[in-house]
């Protein structure tokens, strides 16, 4: 037996950006800060922010577009997706992802109210070219 899964919650680091398959298929790209706190040796808190790359597909994909941008708090469940592809240099490069197959979105509007799910749609296998690398943003509010 295996499992490949992944439960993500955090805070998109960019507003999703929706592209659509030669076939018509939509996928949606986006990344996703998580946060760990603890207290060192020192006592002191220390605090590590982990970027994660999502790809979501489908009818999810066109909602997460629509109402997910940058800095909201989402539920990711998903797979863990590892690719390599060649650079312009000719050289090998590495890409995990985590492919979206249930997204809930945490707080409303103004970060109230109950998660929504949009699990109605389904996931299709990752096919997209690699996004963009991470956020460089410091300006998140956490």
């Amino acid at each position: 037996m295996s499992v490949n899964k992944a439960i993500l919650v955090g805070r998109l680091g960019q507003d999703p950006e929706l592209k659509y398959t030669p076939n018509g298929q939509p996928v949606a790209n986006f990344t996703l800060a998580t946060n760990r706190v603890w207290k060192g040796q020192d006592g002191q808190r220390q605090e590590e922010t982990t970027w994660h790359n999502i790809v979501v597909w489908g009818r999810q994909a066109e909602t997460a577009k629509e109402y997910l941008s940058k800095g909201r708090q989402v539920y990711i469940e998903g797979r863990i997706s590892n690719r390599s592809y060649e650079d312009k240099e000719g050289n090998r490069r590495y890409w995990s992802e985590v492919v979206c197959e249930n997204l809930k979105f945490l707080g409303g509007r103004g970060d109230e109210g109950p998660g929504r799910d949009t699990s109605g749609a389904s996931a299709a296998p990752s096919q997209a070219p690699p996004a963009g690398q991470a956020s460089d943003d410091d300006d998140l509010p956490f």
